[in-house]
Parts: C-alpha cells; structure tokens; sequence
C-alpha cells in the first residue's frame, strides 16, 4: 500500500498520466493494424499463397517466397500461419550463408514474429506448435552460430511447448514433425551437449523419432503443410542416424525426390553424394544447379565443387575454393577450405602453394567447428602427411576405391616414419577393404578390413589425430553389419571413450547412434 501511496503522489502523477496516455496510444495503434477494431480473427489457414510461398523457400527460392508470403500477409493480417511460414526464409538463409550481417539484420524480424503469434487462439493445436517451431528454428541457428547456451535455451522451450502440445491435442498429427526430429537428434548427442538432455530431462531414440517421421511422411503428402521439410529430415535421419545409406541413395536417385529448379534438393543431394563416397555425381548435380539464376547466391555450392574436384585430385579444386572464399561471408570452412587448398596443391607437387595456403589457415576463420580445429591443428604443425596416402584418402572419399588401393599398396613401410602416417595408412587400407567387400562375392574383404582398422588403432592409441576412433567406429560398423550386436557395441563404446581427437563430436555422435540402433534392433526382438 505505501508503494501504491508513492507512484500516485503529486510528484509522479503529471508524468504518470501522460505515460497512460502514450500507452494507450501505442495499444490503439497495434490493436487496430492487429485487426482486432475490425472485429478480426486470427487463424492458422494453409492458403494457396501459404503453400506456394512454403514450395519456393523449399527451394531455395527465397526472394519468390518472400514476395508471396508479404502478399498473403497484406491480404489476409490475421493469418498467422502466413507470420509463421515466413520465419523459413530467414531461417533457411541463415543455416545455408551463416552470413553474421544477416544474423544481426533479421533478429528484430525474427523476435516479431514470436511476438505476433501470441494473438493466436490457445484452442488451436497449431498455436503451441507454431511457437515450438521458432524456436527450434532459433535454437538451430543458434548453434550454427556457436550460442549453444542460447541454443540450449530455445530447444528447451520448443521441447516444453510441443509436450504441453501433445498432451492438449495428441491426435494433432503436426506434432510428429517436431517431436521426430528432437526425438532423433537428442539420442545422438555428443558427449559435450549431454549436459543439455540431462539438465532439462529430455530423453531421445533415433529409431523413434525416425518412425515419427516416417508415420507422417508415409500418410501426406507435398500438398500439406511441413510435408517438404518432414521429408529432408527423414532422409537425414536415415542416412546419418539409422545408417541405411544405400536405401537414402536410392531414392534420392529416383522420380520422388527431383532437383530440378529446386536448389535446397540439389544442396541436400550434392552433401549426401559427398558423404556417400560419389564425387562424379555430385559434380554433374552442381554443373547442372550451376545455371540456375538464384545459384549464386550461395557460396556453399562452390565449396560442395571444391569437394568434390579435391576428391579426384584435381587440382583445378582450387578455383572453386578461391571463389567460396571471395564470395562467403561466413566465419565456418575458412580454415578448412584453405586447408583442402594446401591439399590439392600438395598432392598435385606444387609445394610452393601448398605451403602458403598452409600459412593462410593460421591468418583466416575461426574454430569453432570440427573441420576448422582440424585445419588449425594441422597449420600449427611442421609436419605434412604422406602424400601417397593423402592422394588415397581423397580418392576413397570420393569413391574411387581401386585407385586409392593401388596407391597404398605401393606404399613401403619406410615411407611411415611417423605414428600418424601409420595409424592413418592402416586406417585408409580398412576404409578401402570395406568398400570392397560390400560389394557383390567380395565378403572376404571384411577380414582384411578389421586387421587393418585394429592396426589402425594401436597405431594411433592415444594420439589427437581421428584415426584409431575411426577404426572403432569401422569396426563397430562391420561387427554391426555381420549382425554380431555384442561385439559391435563394445567398439561403439571403445570408440566413446577415447580422449580427445579430432572430428570427436561427429565421431561420437556416429558411434552413439550405432549403440541406439542396436539396443533398438534388441528390445524389438525380445518382444
């Protein structure tokens, strides 16, 4: 009460009515560009401009999007699905340019739209789950930025809110979309992010956020809302998580998944061609996005070229990599890309560049991601790899596995002096014998595969380097493979508890969800 005495005291209370009035001013204003003088709704409808507007940002086609997306927002204020769908522009400009300009640019945009969706109807299913996407998509942008803590923050409340979602509404089939993904990703977390399930009590099973996934792909289709996107997260989570690579592969070579005129399909298909060892296709997908007129204006497809030219040992990798760096305005890849620069001059006998671009690793980018703490590592030693077994590497990374196998059997043992050129050797020896044997009456190569991946690991016991992880992880693969669970699992494990290495957060996680498939394939079969 004697507070209450003193706001009102003559001193205060000139100043007091005319910050009411100001106030009242300000809530007229947004109450009628809210709509609500008009006697306004607000709704969730999936317009035809809705649908469009979510196609184009899909494709990468953002400009187009933004045009239909502002047009619905003037026709129809009150159409909150519209504030909603809008967030993917930004969203998805920022995870593919990471551009810090436009981090800083589009933050008030981005807070607005969490501030508009408030109006919606608490009745409504989507109101809850439209708050738990943004901030999934902020708690995405967020580590692509290196704010984990901002991250850990957003995450927690899209996770709060899509259970609270739920269990209002738990034939509200959206919520699968979202729970999916969390589902999936939080099984796989990396030993530095444990803390963040564990704080907030989020528990997570790659096998069943997939099957989310799944159940919602399986039963829409591109004419619902979220399909698009439900479906590049179940192509994810199957090649990364679930490991079904070649069933990924197949299908992203067939009628259901095109990219034509589509570049967020083509960035999709071109990274898996990469990751799945298939460097020639991933070249002729980025030749051909290449004469899109929007390509340009991401640099990550002139990175995703370098790659895969470095793979066959091309040289001419750098004039792609040189374009990247004049072109991105990301702090991430700058140390990698001048490392995979030093690289393709390396292998190619100009030591001269290769050299420089080694120096130019230490002057450029940051380390905040895997690749650029390796790049960094690399330039602050004196040492170069072997080159033999660096042209090996990236021929078995691009898939040319009998080039890369003539080349380390003409490597002498001489030629490995030092612990990290055996213990990498070793390793790129197993990498090809298990390529091999996963084709057709070459099984027998599995055996060679495992005496080299454990040579591989005594070799490298110990060492920063990732190469006796990565045997670990191999092995677990092939164990896995052979259906021989108990063994498999051990080598996950192994592979968990090696001290620090480098690549430790995408090996860890690698090795996680091989222990999350198994005790999946486990209880499954004991009921």
């Amino acid at each position: 009460m004697i507070s209450l005495f003193l706001i009102f005291s003559d001193t205060h209370f000139v100043s007091l009515c005319s910050m009411v009035r100001k106030t009242l001013h300000i809530l007229l204003v947004m109450l009628i560009s809210y709509g609500f003088c008009r006697g306004g709704t607000y709704t969730y409808d999936y317009t035809v401009n809705c649908e469009r507007a979510y196609n184009l940002f899909l494709s990468l086609n953002l400009s187009e999007g933004r045009k239909v997306i502002d047009a619905e927002i003037k026709a129809n204020p009150n159409n909150l699905m519209a504030v909603y769908l809008a967030d993917y522009e930004d969203c998805i400009l920022l995870l593919v340019n990471c551009n810090k300009e436009d981090y800083s640019r589009l933050a008030d945009k981005m807070s607005e739209r969490l501030s508009l969706l408030s109006n919606g109807a608490r009745t409504s299913p989507w109101y809850r789950f439209c708050y738990a996407g943004m901030h999934l998509h902020r708690a995405i942008i967020n580590i692509r930025f290196g704010e984990q803590y901002k991250a850990a923050l957003n995450f927690r409340k899209s996770f709060a809110l899509l259970k609270e979602n739920k269990k209002q509404f738990p034939d509200f089939e959206y919520n699968n979309v979202i729970a999916g993904l969390q589902e999936a990703v939080v099984g796989t977390l990396p030993g530095n992010y444990k803390w963040l399930a564990s704080v907030f009590g989020i528990r997570g099973s790659v096998q069943k956020g997939t099957d989310k996934l799944a159940a919602f792909v399986n039963t829409h289709d591109s004419t619902h809302p979220l399909y698009k996107e439900t479906l590049l997260y179940y192509v994810y989570a199957r090649f990364y998580l679930l490991a079904e690579q070649a069933q990924v592969w197949e299908f992203l070579s067939g009628p259901g998944f095109t990219t034509d005129n589509n570049l967020l399909h083509t960035f999709v298909k071109s990274n898996i061609a990469l990751d799945y060892r298939k460097a020639d296709d991933a070249l002729v997908l980025l030749n051909k996005a290449s004469e899109n007129p929007d390509y340009e204006k991401y640099p990550v497809f002139l990175y995703q070229q370098g790659v895969a030219s470095l793979f066959r040992c091309d040289s001419g990798a750098n004039s792609y990599f040189r374009a990247y760096l004049r072109q991105n305005k990301s702090d991430l890849f700058i140390k990698d890309t001048w490392q995979k620069m030093a690289f393709a001059w390396y292998v190619n006998d100009n030591n001269k560049k290769a050299i420089y671009c080694k120096e130019q690793i230490k002057k450029n980018g940051t380390s905040r991601i895997d690749p650029d703490k390796q790049a960094a590592r690399f330039a602050n030693a004196d040492l170069w790899p072997n080159k033999e077994v660096l042209k090996a590497r990236l021929l078995i990374q691009g898939g040319y596995y009998n080039d890369a196998l003539t080349i380390l059997q003409h490597v002498s043992s001489a030629q490995l002096r030092l612990p990290s050129d055996r213990s990498e050797y070793y390793f790129r020896l197993g990498r090809v014998y298990q390529e091999l044997a996963a084709t057709p009456g070459n099984t027998q190569y599995y055996k060679k595969a495992l005496e080299e991946f454990r040579a591989a690991m005594k070799a490298g016991a110990g060492r920063h380097e990732q190469f006796a992880a990565r045997a670990a992880l191999h092995i677990g693969k092939v164990f896995e493979l052979l259906e021989m669970n108990s063994a498999a699992l051990d080598m996950y494990n192994q592979c968990l508890d090696m001290p620090s290495h480098d690549f430790q957060n995408s090996i860890d996680q690698q090795a996680k969800s091989g222990i999350n498939r198994i005790q999946w394939k486990e209880m499954a079969s004991e009921k």
